[in-house]
C-alpha cells in the first residue's frame, strides 16, 4: 500500500465518493451543447464513458443522478454542436488540441456531422462512449441508436488506412500512431460482441488489427507502447503515455471475449504490469508531463485505469486490484478540495480541476467501486 494513505475504503464507500464526484462533474455540463465546459471534444466523450461505466455498476445511484437522461441529451446535442478541432504535437510529443465553435452553418463548413471530425482518435472515443451507453439498455430498443452511431463512426475510421498498416491518426496528418489504432481495435472487437449478425465482419477486422499491431513495433522491449511510427514504419521512440498502455487492455479484453483466446488476457496483463511498474511513483500513476499536461494529457491516466479495471474484471490479479484501490484512496485523500473537485496530480496536493481532470480521476473511483 502506498505511503500516501493510511486506510482503505470499501466498495460502498467508493460508490459514495463517485456520487459526490459526479455531482461536481455535472457543474461543468452544458445542456445546450451536450458537452462539458472547461475541457475538449474528445474529453467530453470520456466524461460520458465514465458516467456510463458508473451507471453499469450502480444502477440505483445512476437513476438518482439522472445519468440515463444525461447520456441521451449528450447523444442528441453533442452531434449537432459545430466544433472544429485542430491538433499538434508539442516538442515533447504531447498532443495539444484546440477547438473553435463555428456558426450555425458550421457543420456544413466543417464538412462533418454526427460524431465525425478530422481525427480518428476523437471518433474512436465517441464510438466507445456510445457503446458503453448502449450497454446500459435503459431505453429498451431505443438504445440501438447509440450502437448504430458507433457503427457509423467505425466505418468512417476504416477509411483511414495507413501504408504502415492499421489507420492514420487523422484525415489531415499522415501519422500512424498508437492511440488511433488501439481505439480502432477496441471499437471493432466491441462491435463484434454486440452485433451478432455481423460478428464475423467485425471480428475479422479486430483480429487483423491486433495481428498487425503486435508486429508493428509499437510495443517496445519493455512491454510498453510508444506513441507511434516513423514515416518508414518503425517505432519512433516517442513517449509511452499512460493512455497508450490503457486502451489496448480494453481492446484485448473485448477481442478475447469475441474469439475465446485467453492468451490475449495474458498479453494484456504483461503490458499492464509493465506500465504499473514503470509509470508510477510510490504506487501512484504518474504522467511524464505532470504537472503541466494541458487538457489532453490530464485525461490520459484515467483512461489507463478505466481499461485496467476492465482487465481486472476479466482476469483478476491482486497486484492490479491493489494498484486501483491505492490510487483511488490517494485521490480522495490528497487530491480533492471542499467542493469535491479532483485535480490532475493524484498524489496531491490539489491544485485546480476541470471536467477533464475530474472525469479522469473518477475513472479510478469507478474502478475501485467495481473491483473492491
Amino acid at each position: 500500500m502506498s505511503s500516501h494513505i493510511s486506510s482503505r475504503a470499501d466498495q460502498a464507500t467508493y460508490a459514495s465518493y463517485t456520487v459526490d464526484a459526479v455531482n461536481t462533474l455535472q457543474t461543468w455540463y452544458n445542456r445546450e451543447t451536450g458537452l462539458w465546459d472547461t475541457t475538449g471534444w474528445w474529453n467530453s466523450a470520456n466524461c460520458l464513458t465514465v458516467l456510463a461505466d458508473f451507471a453499469a455498476i450502480d444502477p440505483v445511484a445512476s437513476d438518482t443522478l439522472n445519468i440515463p437522461e444525461i447520456i441521451q441529451n449528450t447523444y442528441e446535442q453533442a452531434q449537432k454542436t459545430p466544433v472544429q478541432a485542430t491538433k499538434v504535437l508539442s516538442a515533447g510529443g504531447l498532443p495539444i488540441s484546440t477547438y473553435s465553435r463555428l456558426s450555425k452553418r458550421g457543420i456544413e463548413k466543417r464538412g462533418f456531422d454526427n460524431f465525425l471530425n478530422d481525427y480518428y482518435d476523437d471518433e474512436g472515443w465517441w464510438a466507445l462512449a456510445l457503446i458503453h451507453s448502449y450497454d446500459l439498455g435503459v431505453l429498451g430498443m431505443g438504445d440501438q441508436q447509440y450502437l448504430q452511431a458507433a457503427i457509423d463512426i467505425f466505418e468512417d475510421m476504416r477509411g483511414g488506412a495507413s501504408p504502415c498498416g492499421g489507420i492514420y491518426w487523422s484525415k489531415v496528418t499522415p501519422y500512424t500512431n498508437a492511440i488511433a489504432n488501439e481505439l480502432f481495435l477496441s471499437v471493432a472487437a466491441s462491435l463484434a460482441n454486440r452485433v451478432p449478425d455481423r460478428k464475423d465482419y467485425f471480428l475479422d477486422i479486430a483480429q487483423t488489427q491486433w495481428n498487425w499491431f503486435k508486429g508493428s513495433g509499437l510495443i517496445n522491449g519493455d512491454n510498453l507502447i510508444n506513441d507511434g511510427l516513423t514515416d518508414d514504419c518503425k517505432n519512433n521512440g516517442m513517449q509511452t503515455w499512460t493512455y497508450n498502455q490503457g486502451v489496448i487492455l480494453g481492446g484485448l479484453v473485448e477481442l478475447s471475449k469475441a474469439n475465446g483466446d485467453q492468451s490475449l488476457l495474458n498479453q494484456a496483463q504483461t503490458i499492464a504490469s509493465a506500465a504499473i511498474t514503470r509509470l508510477s511513483k510510490d504506487g501512484i500513476l504518474f504522467e511524464g508531463c505532470e504537472p503541466n499536461c494541458g487538457s489532453d494529457g490530464s485525461q490520459f491516466k484515467g483512461i489507463f485505469m478505466r481499461n485496467l479495471h476492465y482487465l481486472q474484471k476479466a482476469a483478476p490479479m491482486d497486484a492490479i486490484k491493489n494498484f486501483l484501490l491505492t490510487n483511488a484512496d490517494t485521490i480522495w485523500a490528497k487530491n480533492r478540495n471542499d467542493q469535491n473537485q479532483l485535480g490532475g496530480t493524484w498524489e496531491g496536493p490539489y491544485t485546480n480541476a476541470t471536467a477533464g481532470t475530474q472525469s479522469s480521476a473518477m475513472d479510478v473511483l469507478v474502478a475501485a467501486a467495481a473491483v473492491a
